[in-house]
């Protein structure tokens, strides 16, 4: 069994709880419900169930209800921290970790309630507290949404 076969079969599946632990976000802005196919310091599947009972469809857009595209941008950057977290190890879940910039963000169909967004993350690179994603947001196996994105890793203040 190679080394990261090993990484990856020692990770579990970290729940709505798990990921309160490792990121700072709450309700109405927790974006992401569970994260999967963890593979510490390099990939990571979050997923977000879309609820009609979500507070921003009453207003985007009355009778066609669509998921803002910054909140998918959003769910990615907060897949991508919890990976970040998990990866750095529990000694550093008091840190947080900040969006630096978002590039190329496209966004090919409509999210809508009732669909599950899953949230694919990959490091690009990670030099020092600064790391570099890409992310993808699917639905059904189709893409809605991907863009490419870095985050730095700082103290809580």
């Amino acid at each position: 069994m190679s080394e990261q076969s090993a990484e990856v079969s020692q990770v579990r599946d970290l729940n709505i709880h798990d990921i309160m632990e490792r990121i700072p976000h709450r309700y109405p802005f927790l974006m992401i419900e569970r994260v999967t196919n963890i593979v510490l310091g390099e990939s990571a599947v979050g997923i977000k169930n879309v609820s009609v009972n979500e507070s921003y469809f009453q207003g985007h857009f009355p009778g066609q209800p669509v998921m803002p595209g910054v909140l998918i941008v959003e769910a990615m950057a907060q897949t991508a921290a919890v990976l970040v977290m998990e990866s750095i190890g529990a000694e550093e879940h008091g840190k947080i970790v900040y969006f630096m910039t978002i590039e190329g963000a496209r966004f090919r169909r409509p999210v809508q309630p009732g669909d599950r967004l899953n949230i694919h993350v990959q490091k690009k690179h990670h030099r020092g507290q600064v790391w570099k994603f890409s992310g993808e947001a699917c639905v059904d196996g189709k893409v809605a949404a991907q863009a490419s994105y870095s985050a730095m890793i700082v103290d809580r203040a």
